[in-house]
């Protein structure tokens, strides 16, 4: 296979940079959001919340699947080049397959699905290297929910003789089907040269799966999976490179639904960094991670799962039901920890326990926004001008307990986002970024932590020791510190 031709990681906006005396690679990702999509701020968080909503759905009722692209305007994208072809996918820790989008492409109820000027390579790409998988790869039975090899190659019409010896080589993995909660595709797996330049040599990896579909329903954009499964983009490189497939942390840049806002990329870090006495002077940087144990989820292996030991909503804490501290031999419960997802969901019970403690801190100092609650999808929503709006002090504390004696102190603006409503009269709101996620007897998991609640951390998903850390930073500061070594 000529180089000319390999499956390059590439970006399109900006350098891969490669950390000297440290294994690790660091990627941007680019928020997708573009406020031109939408005619009011209504609309953008009913949108939003909708998708959150439909995806923890589908989370629970589907056996597996990878992605559900939120919206046009809540995901984050990395961009890949397939020799001279780039191409833009969503970057999602609750999945655990890459995929893409291929020549001849059929994409029914994609028109507005994306911003052009947010994601400039949607694909699709033509392939010209990459070789369809055999139906007796142990991929095509991972893709296809561990199905035998032997019922695979029956499906690609290998002849039975042949399926007696083990030899249908010649037959290719069928295709897979997903389907979301407002779209679906079918695609069929290749693998391909997969070259990342680090240094002298490049670090390659030979048999690199992906996904390449041909139709989709209202899915144009593809996804490069970062779950624990054998295909996703992590677990792959760390058949080769284990100190960068097994490690790996993003940091997202807080930006509160505004373009305006965002003026560096959220750094995506591939294996450890080095902390030098420079980055460790700095105010923006400390080294106090707050670690919780990932859970075991026998049924969906792939998802990030931890325990919600409880929440505290200033000093009054909130125990988590059992649903969210555990995850049982059903693979039911934990709360997944999720880049694809905008807000952060909890059971119903514990949900109207947390929100009406905080409530009852704001409720008598702010009137609730009753209309603004209808129109987004969320609740509690409040009329800042009828407070005290500078001081912050009306506004309690919010504090996540995970399992493992670990808290995480949420900044404000993450839990409780405030911006101007301008469906009539313009008045200051504020909403609380919390999400009903239904009854916790529902199968699959209890809860979701969001990007939303997500920013403005490192967050470290260390997968030798089945651990997901959470550390503040400023990220945009972070790029700059890691773009300058």
């Amino acid at each position: 296979m000529s180089s000319s031709s390999a499956f390059f990681i590439l970006f399109t906006f900006f350098s891969l940079f490669v950390l000297p005396s440290s294994s690790s690679l660091v990627f941007p990702l680019t928020h997708s959001f573009s406020s031109t999509q939408f005619n009011s701020t209504h609309h953008l968080l009913k949108s939003t919340t909708t998708h959150s909503a439909t995806r923890l759905r589908h989370h629970r009722h589907r056996h597996r699947q990878v992605s559900l692209p939120l919206n046009p305007g809540s995901d984050y994208t990395l961009s890949f080049s397939l020799g001279a072809q780039t191409i833009s996918l969503y970057m999602d820790t609750g999945s655990d397959v890459v995929w893409l989008p291929c020549h001849p492409f059929d994409c029914i109820l994609c028109e507005g699905k994306f911003n052009p000027k947010a994601i400039p390579s949607p694909g699709p790409i033509n392939l010209t290297s990459a070789l369809p998988v055999t139906c007796k790869s142990p991929a095509c039975s991972a893709v296809h929910s561990s199905l035998p090899s032997s019922d695979l190659c029956s499906i690609a019409k290998c002849p039975l003789e042949d399926i007696e010896i083990s030899d249908c080589k010649k037959y290719s993995c069928p295709p897979f089907y997903y389907a979301y909660g407002d779209g679906s595709f079918i695609a069929k797996l290749y693998s391909d040269e997969l070259s990342i330049p680090m240094s002298s040599p490049s670090l390659i990896l030979r048999n690199f799966t992906f996904g390449c579909a041909h139709s989709a329903l209202g899915e144009p954009i593809g996804v490069a999976g970062f779950g624990r499964g054998r295909l996703s983009l992590p677990a792959q490189l760390a058949n080769s490179s284990p100190e960068i497939g097994n490690y790996f942390s993003y940091c997202l840049v807080s930006h509160s639904f505004d373009a305006t806002r965002v003026h560096r990329p959220s750094p995506l870090i591939l294996g450890r960094y080095t902390v030098d006495e420079k980055m460790k002077q700095m105010k923006t940087y400390n080294d106090d991670y707050a670690y919780t144990p990932m859970l075991e989820n026998p049924k969906h292996p792939y998802f990030y799962s931890v325990g919600l030991e409880a929440v505290s909503i200033g000093k009054t804490k909130i125990p988590a039901p059992a649903s969210l501290r555990r995850v049982d031999g059903g693979g039911n419960g934990g709360m997944v920890v999720d880049s694809g997802t905008t807000f952060t969901m909890l059971p119903l019970k514990f949900y109207e326990t947390v929100v009406k403690e905080f409530d009852r801190r704001v409720g008598p100092v702010y009137k609730r926004a009753n209309r603004v609650e209808e129109g987004t999808g969320l609740n509690p929503c409040y009329y800042l001008d009828t407070g005290s709006v500078m001081s912050g002090s009306n506004v309690p504390q919010l504090l996540l307990h995970f399992g493992g004696n670990s808290s995480v102190v949420m900044p404000r603006r993450n839990y409780f986002y405030e911006f101007v409503d301008d469906e009539k009269v313009k008045r200051r709101v504020g909403c609380v970024m919390l999400m009903n996620g239904g009854d916790e007897k529902e199968s699959g998991p209890a809860g979701i932590l969001g990007n939303y609640f997500q920013q403005g951390f490192e967050v470290v998903y260390d997968l030798e020791k089945k651990q997901v850390g959470f550390a503040r930073r400023k990220c945009a500061s972070l790029w700059d510190n890691l773009n300058q070594h």
